[in-house]
């Protein structure tokens, strides 16, 4: 009861009075300016509380913030009020707000922090302020003891804040530190929806190589399409002559002729994946994960979610949630279909699988974070409410899901009967092989997306902003079709050679689009940046893994969606006996 009355209370005095929360200020009224971390420069992911390194706060009264959304826990931000007075169309003249006697230890701080680059980064107003600490010259450190706060208004709205740090002062093992600040204000002509605008590379990102590739994509994509429809149009009607012609041949004619193709399978062709369970819950996953991201980049097109602290991440763990019932839904009627009889265990391996991928590698990337004190730590209170979004969302949702897959779509209707016994598969050339079908299977879906994967991989490891999910959106896209029709040509290749293990080769041959993403990853960290560093590198090549992974099982199951249509399709067209 008391939570609830904070929680409403909280409520009115954010609907009553203007802050950063509606982003409207009245004149002389208080602009709060928060600390949010600092850390190496070439580490962007390491970061540590503001006040871990020995700065001092203002006089002002200190406010206390609280994460405001789950994300925010989870990106490590924390927020500490500054003490420095700023009033909104108020010009502050500079003067002292703080001040640093010096010892030993808090010299040893401050030079490291100098001398590994360390950089700092302050709200207000929800827009973000970056800073350096100090820096390196002629063998002295010198750090920065001024703030000049440019900050534009249009209205009753901040539009834009600009940084200046000034007076470089030589860090000495004695003396005292004197941090002063100054503050003027602008008016601006900028629409307050556009205040963002400042924060985004238009050159990097629309740059002409970007363009090229989304065009190189969609030509790769034409000339797929219109091979694959030209070569098994073309081989299929061969295929289906030699078949007509077979029918008029008797038993004894078709025993001692020389058959050979995709037809004479059939009576395997559908025979069920080996270790069904984990492989419906995979392609139940994946429908899950296309759903997600799909729904994410539409959101983001729409909504500008680049805008608000977080609000990418929560709006993915949202429809991750909420679209649970596909995970199970598919996965549960592709497990019936194959003749599952433990779907409990199935549906709570499905609704597990990616969370726990996801948790456990956070929990370990989470014991170096406590180990280094960074702020990238997850509170305690942050684990149990992700482990209740899994308990209390994700698997009942999950079984609702599963319970409609096996009543709606868990009945087999193949068209062609499985013979009882495995018909046993011949020898072929090695590059027909499962496992040289699967690696090559990659290459040209990973190729399709490259150029855009660099543009990613820098705005999350780097500084700089994604904004352009329209390009994200035609990549997605490209991705889907060039995996598509490269599995349908490898599944037929497969299956010419008399070799029915199409589920899990059409799955890993789409899948292994994730393999080169992570090669690519590895070249990466190597040639385009400067990490250095356990717990980066831990977390690097951690989340890297996942981001990875998560690919794999989506391409693997659109492949897979598009190769057992067409399969369904071309042993439905020809009479089998």
């Amino acid at each position: 009861m008391r939570t609830l009355c904070k929680i409403l209370l909280l409520s009115f005095v954010i609907g009553t009075f203007s802050d950063e929360h509606n982003h409207i200020y009245d004149d002389n009224e208080e602009v709060v300016l928060w600390m949010n971390t600092v850390g190496p420069y070439h580490n962007r992911q390491e970061t540590y509380a503001y006040y871990s390194l020995p700065f001092c706060v203002g006089s002002k009264e200190t406010i206390s913030h609280y994460h405001e959304t789950l994300s925010e826990a989870l990106q490590g931000v924390e927020l500490e009020f500054s003490g420095i007075e700023i009033e909104f169309k108020n010009n502050m003249a500079k003067g002292e707000y703080c001040a640093v006697p010096l010892d030993e230890e808090k010299y040893k701080a401050f030079v490291y922090a100098v001398k590994n680059h360390y950089w700092y980064q302050m709200y207000i107003d929800d827009l973000p302020i970056w800073g350096v600490v100090g820096e390196v010259k002629d063998n002295n450190y010198y750090i920065w003891t001024h703030k000049k706060f440019e900050i534009g208004y249009n209205g009753k709205q901040i539009i834009d804040v600009n940084l200046t740090s000034e007076d470089k002062v030589q860090l000495q093992p004695t003396g005292k530190l004197s941090f002063t600040y100054e503050v003027k204000w602008k008016r601006t002509d900028t629409k307050y929806e556009d205040r963002f605008d400042k924060y985004l590379d238009h050159n990097f990102f629309q740059h002409r190589i970007h363009w090229f590739s989304i065009f190189n994509s969609f030509m790769m994509v034409i000339f797929l399409v219109g091979l694959v429809s030209m070569i098994l149009m073309r081989t299929l009607r061969k295929d289906y002559a030699r078949y007509s012609k077979d029918e008029d041949i008797d038993d004894m004619e078709r025993d001692l002729g020389d058959e050979y193709g995709w037809k004479q399978v059939h009576g395997d062709v559908f025979r069920p994946a080996s270790n069904a369970l984990f492989f419906s819950s995979l392609i139940g996953a994946g429908h899950q994960l296309t759903t997600v991201v799909l729904c994410v980049i539409i959101f983001a097109i729409l909504g500008d979610l680049y805008t608000e602290r977080g609000s990418l991440l929560s709006t993915a763990i949202f429809v991750y949630a909420v679209t649970s019932p596909i995970n199970g839904y598919f996965g549960g009627s592709l497990y019936a279909r194959m003749g599952g009889k433990i779907w409990i265990r199935q549906m709570i391996v499905s609704a597990f699988m990616l969370p726990a991928c996801v948790c456990g590698t956070a929990f370990f990337i989470n014991f170096i974070a406590i180990y280094y004190h960074a702020s990238r730590a997850i509170p305690f209170g942050t684990m149990v409410a992700v482990t209740c979004i899994c308990l209390f969302v994700i698997l009942p949702l999950t079984l609702v899901g599963t319970v409609l897959g096996r009543n709606l779509a868990g009945q087999p209707d193949h068209p062609c009967r499985i013979n009882a016994v495995p018909r046993p598969i011949p020898e072929k050339k090695w590059f027909m092989e499962p496992g040289v079908i699967i690696l090559l299977g990659g290459v040209l879906p990973f190729a399709s997306i490259f150029i855009e994967m660099y543009f990613i991989f820098t705005s999350f490891w780097a500084y700089k902003i994604y904004y352009v999910y329209g390009f994200m959106l035609l990549v997605f896209i490209i991705l889907l079709i060039v995996t598509v029709c490269v599995t349908i040509v490898c599944t037929y290749f497969l299956l010419n050679a008399e070799d029915y293990r199409w589920q899990w080769t059409s799955f890993l041959a789409a899948g292994s689009t994730a393999t080169y993403v992570y090669v690519y990853a590895i070249y990466y960290f190597f040639f385009k940046t400067k990490m250095y560093g356990l717990f980066q590198t831990a977390f690097y090549f951690g989340y890297m893994a996942l981001f990875s992974g998560a690919l794999g099982v989506m391409c693997g199951t659109v492949g897979y969606i598009g190769t057992s249509i067409f399969v369904r399709k071309i042993y439905s067209t020809v009479k089998i006996d």
